[in-house]
């Protein structure tokens, strides 16, 4: 809430001043902290109303343009010939990459290339797959749900978020399930920005560090590569790597590149979508007495979930080329951010943006997942997965209380959570059997 001319209400202690009193020419929307104290949307507001194609001269990462409304930042994104992906023009994040520590993916590769190493993972996602997951998914969501303690605080982040999506990570791969850890670990490694707090404890303490820990990830899949290189083809991720046409010769970076694409892809969006969506309701009661009324609004409350939260906030397009865009001119090698948590809050576009609304019309109608060809290849596992952890706490669970302000991640790319303290109330049963 904004009060007077100061943002006060955080849980850093950091006052942040009233964008409106911020010149335009100062904006820079690119800052981890104001993702973290979770104060950077008025500031997508203002740039909405006067500035959706901003110019930033000076930030850590370098000048960077913002557009911030739905159709400019659907223009950027379905243009792929002006605005390149490519990892070796500095890829997707606002940084770029380091010229000796280039880790190309196929979201960081332009077409054909990145056409062709899509292709070779698409099979994980087909509907023919999804239908045989659907079953493990929803008997391990029963399990953890079941044995979430009741009457006591505990973190919704790591019991449920974290547990669910890198279970459902260390099967795609045929990870070693006893390791699983060590997945969410190199998906907060190859997100978190320096000072970021990683999963097991530290911080992310430098570029060198991000390099030692992502070099372990690649030794140990390296292993599991040669296994499955030297089997016969199996359904899991690694296997369809080793054995794709497009993909058996890639070299290590390029390796490690989609590694961390599809860790990344499978863990903290989804991830950060289970906390958002708790988080959603506790904000927005009268939507949880009406999922709880009519449970059959779960089809329609998962993507306004996942627009609401929005949980990857931006992807960074190069212009190979001179453009104009919302009246701007964009040169040649100009670093573009589309800022996905802005146009999903766009006031021409959506009905109350900033509000939770289970029964939203058009509810899919989000930018979360991106569009044209670099449009989110596992999409429809995520929303499988939200559908089927909402239909069991509904079906399992009467009430869930948030006891206290989520801790956020320290970034401006991934939109998400460290800690989200929650209480399940206890059981009746339970509470007369002490009185007795």
């Amino acid at each position: 809430m904004i009060t007077g001319a100061h943002i006060q209400t955080n849980p850093s202690g950091r006052v942040w001043p009233d964008p409106a009193s911020v010149p335009l020419a100062d904006f820079n929307v690119a800052r981890p902290s104001l993702f973290q104290d979770d104060v950077v949307l008025p500031y997508f507001a203002r740039l909405r109303r006067e500035a959706p194609v901003h110019y930033c001269r000076e930030s850590r990462v370098g000048p960077y343009w913002s557009v911030s409304t739905f159709d400019l930042i659907m223009a950027v994104d379905t243009n792929h010939r002006a605005f390149s992906s490519d990892a070796f023009r500095g890829g997707i994040g606002l940084a770029d990459q380091a010229p000796d520590f280039t880790v190309p993916s196929f979201i960081a590769m332009d077409p054909p290339q990145h056409d062709a190493h899509r292709k070779v993972v698409q099979p994980i996602v087909a509907p023919s797959n999804l239908a045989r997951l659907q079953s493990t998914i929803r008997e391990r969501t029963v399990r953890v749900i079941d044995g979430l303690p009741r009457g006591e605080v505990f973190d919704w982040v790591e019991r449920v978020s974290i547990e669910l999506t890198t279970m459902m990570l260390a099967t795609l791969f045929d990870f070693p399930f006893e390791d699983r850890w060590k997945l969410t670990r190199w998906s907060d490694v190859a997100t978190s920005q320096r000072g970021g707090r990683l999963h097991g404890g530290g911080v992310l303490e430098s570029q060198e560090h991000r390099r030692a820990e992502l070099l372990d990830c690649l030794a140990c899949f390296t292993g599991l590569w040669n296994e499955r290189a030297n089997a016969d083809p199996r359904p899991d991720l690694i296997s369809m790597l080793a054995h794709g046409e497009a993909t058996r010769d890639m070299d290590p970076m390029a390796y490690l590149g989609t590694l961390t694409l599809l860790i990344v892809g499978g863990n903290d969006t989804t991830r950060n979508s289970m906390t958002g969506g708790l988080l959603a309701l506790s904000q927005f009661p009268a939507e949880f007495e009406k999922l709880k009324a009519r449970p059959a609004l779960v089809e329609s409350m998962v993507p306004e979930i996942i627009r609401w939260q929005t949980p990857l906030a931006y992807m960074r397009r190069t212009a190979v080329e001179d453009v104009e865009i919302g009246g701007e001119t964009i040169r040649a090698g100009d670093k573009v951010a589309m800022w996905y948590v802005s146009g999903n809050r766009d006031e021409a576009v959506f009905d109350r943006p900033d509000d939770f609304v289970i029964d939203r019309e058009h509810p899919r109608r989000h930018l979360s997942f991106g569009f044209g060809v670099h449009r989110c290849v596992g999409n429809r596992l995520a929303e499988m997965q939200l559908k089927i952890l909402w239909e069991e706490i509904l079906a399992r669970i009467p009430d869930i209380e948030v006891i206290g302000p989520p801790e956020r991640v320290r970034s401006s790319f991934v939109r998400g959570y460290e800690r989200l303290p929650v209480r399940i109330p206890e059981r009746r049963g339970s509470m007369d059997a002490r009185r007795s």
